[in-house]
């Protein structure tokens, strides 16, 4: 008898898992691929992997910026950049397995089933437990396109990891996230770039500033958007969408990337019949990570709510605790997220839009990034952007945007002033080391 079975070996299930061993709980954690989920082996890890490749090459064509001379013309080759990948992944999903080893979790390498209350078959065996966490992930979006299934011309974002050769021309549809950190990666190999978007703007969960500020820099590096435009068909490598104006338009590629974003794994596993609700979305769960059914928890992509591996991390934390008698809820006001473009964008908090929307009285400042010293010297020629929206009534830090950099690396400074409701006054008393870009982010907030 387990206090917990975890089904699905990603972030939100590994995590939670070797938490609750941590806690003395009895941990079976149920995987029928591979340990780490899609973040580690044909996500997140990957993905940036090839763009930190990518980054290397880009450094090499600009080393003269920096009085390097004599690099020479670089070759990006695509095997070599593979092979690290695969290094780095193989070296990681051992990290996990020890990880859970040390903790004392049951590993099950098989697919499970939930067989009613407390019960998941797996391999032909009957496991029981007093709960079940449901961590089965999202796999990507196959919307009804004629000739998007089913063709060799076309990949998805875990087919187009493994390309080992830099394609002439590649199309993409869907200017989110993964459509557009691709664009990056091979746009900066030397391939002519084209974006398919349906949207009139490009990361739409961005504050639109700093969504047309990625794009102007995205489109310096020789990207082509086609926005909103809404895709018909493809044939071969041939696609046919309808631009604003509603003619029919049509663009070759050597292949066309489907990056319509990702759908949650919520069938075919013994859900449905054990009664739990399921959304258009995924799973449905409140703040404490329960679903409708007792002793039936669920955290990470297939519940829908947001999907991001440190969100799903952190459900996963707040469910154990909440099977266990620990009190904790999940908030979602502060979750930070980054792009890994080149320049990056990192925000957390409220947008504009929807301060707007709520009609929040707020105060914003919109500082350049150079306004710290250490941004100049990192990035020489390039433009980044500091904005920060507070509370008009209160000077409570709401929301943060940023591009430029790598302001990914210190957007969780941001995370926690919006988490702890921080003010104006509040951050003026945080010493910030001297020179980091992240004091952009501190002289931005005392401006606002």
């Amino acid at each position: 008898m387990y206090d917990l079975m975890v089904i699905g070996a990603g972030p939100g299930g590994y995590e939670a898992a070797a938490y609750a061993a941590k806690l003395g709980k009895k941990v079976a954690l149920f995987e029928k691929n591979e340990l780490g989920g899609t973040c580690l082996n044909v996500g997140c890890i990957p993905a940036k992997t090839l763009l930190r490749s990518a980054r290397a090459f880009e450094d090499v064509l600009e080393a003269s910026r920096y009085g390097v001379s004599g690099a020479g013309t670089p070759v990006l080759d695509m095997k070599a950049v593979q092979a690290r990948k695969q290094s780095i992944i193989a070296t990681l999903k051992k990290g996990v397995e020890g990880m859970l080893k040390r903790a004392g979790v049951e590993i099950v390498k098989a697919e499970a089933k939930v067989a009613g209350k407390g019960k998941i078959v797996a391999d032909g065996k009957e496991y029981e437990g007093a709960n079940i966490l449901v961590a089965t992930g999202s796999v990507p979006a196959c919307p009804p396109i004629p000739g998007l299934r089913d063709n060799p011309k076309v990949l998805d974002s875990t087919g187009i990891l493994a390309l080992e050769e830099i394609p002439k021309e590649l199309v993409i549809i869907g200017g989110g996230v993964i459509g557009l950190e691709f664009a990056t990666f091979f746009a900066t190999a030397g391939t002519k770039v084209t974006i398919v978007e349906m949207l009139p703007k490009i990361a739409p969960v961005v504050d639109e500033e700093i969504s047309k500020k990625l794009m102007a820099e995205m489109k310096k590096a020789g990207v082509v958007f086609n926005l909103s435009c809404k895709v018909q068909k493809i044939e071969g490598n041939v696609l046919t969408f309808t631009d604003p104006d509603g003619k029919d338009q049509q663009i070759t590629g050597d292949y066309i990337l489907s990056a319509i974003g990702r759908s949650a794994v919520t069938r075919g596993f013994g859900l449905e019949e054990a009664g739990v609700e399921i959304e258009r979305r995924g799973i449905k769960t409140d703040e404490f990570g329960k679903t409708n059914v007792p002793g039936i928890w669920a955290c990470g992509d297939c519940t829908g709510r947001m999907q991001l591996a440190h969100a799903a991390t952190r459900e996963g934390i707040v469910a154990v605790h909440n099977m266990f008698g620990i009190a904790d809820r999940m908030r979602y006001t502060a979750i930070p997220s980054v792009i890994y473009t080149h320049p990056e964008v990192a925000q957390v908090g409220a947008t504009e839009e929807e301060l707007k929307k709520n009609g929040v009285a707020y105060k914003k400042a919109v500082m350049p990034m150079a306004i710290a010293g250490r941004f100049m010297v990192e990035n020489d020629g390039k433009a980044g952007t500091v904005k920060v929206l507070v509370s008009e009534k209160y000077g409570q830090v709401l929301g943060v945007h940023m591009i430029g950099g790598c302001c990914g690396e210190f957007i969780a400074s941001a995370a926690a002033m919006v988490e702890t409701e921080q003010c104006v006054e509040d951050v003026r008393q945080i010493v910030f080391p001297h020179p980091t870009q992240s004091e952009a982010l501190k002289e931005t907030v005392l401006h606002a």
